[in-house]
């Protein structure tokens, strides 16, 4: 985090598109002030295979694309096990708080997802990070209605493993 923050006040344009800072919001007004802007992106995360078995045992979803790798070398058009597709996107919280750190508040709400889509899979030993925007904000009688246009990148694709709009009730104290 020390480093994070030292790079992006004395050389943002080295950091550019590779680790952004991490934004603290306190309130309705200071996330407002980003309306339209981006965000930030998280660290890179592999998907090990450790991950997938754990969140395929997890769901009870052992389908053999995810867990066997030794049939998925041969019968599988990737030659690899992948990530289950709501593994990538069960990983939106965690990469998203390495983006926005908000404080000053009483309750944070997962409100809902819109037009998300997945694009392409997450091959095992590959990493991802979260890029995002915010797109909406609205003032709900105090709570913050808040809209982050999100994008999974996969290291060294063009197309994402996910994207989509998440919505968030932050309801700041005061």
């Amino acid at each position: 985090m020390f480093i994070r923050t030292i790079c992006t006040i004395f050389a943002p344009e080295i950091i550019k598109g590779f680790i952004m800072a991490l934004i603290t919001i306190s309130s309705y007004d200071e996330f407002a002030a980003y309306l339209g802007k981006e965000l930030g992106q998280s660290d890179w995360l592999e998907i090990s295979q450790e991950r997938i078995n754990m969140f395929a045992d997890a769901t009870l979803d052992h389908q053999w694309i995810h867990v066997d790798t030794e049939r998925a070398k041969v019968d599988s058009p990737y030659h690899s096990t992948i990530a289950h597709g709501y593994l990538t996107l069960s990983l939106l919280p965690y990469l998203y708080q390495q983006v926005i750190e908000a404080r000053n508040i009483k309750m944070l709400v997962n409100y809902g997802m819109d037009k998300m889509k997945f694009g392409i899979p997450v091959l095992v030993g590959k990493r991802v990070r979260l890029s995002c925007m915010l797109y909406n904000i609205a003032n709900l009688r105090g709570t913050a209605k808040v809209e982050i246009k999100f994008t999974l990148e996969i290291e060294g694709e063009r197309k994402p493993a996910l994207e989509g709009i998440a919505t968030f009730l932050y309801m700041f104290e005061n």
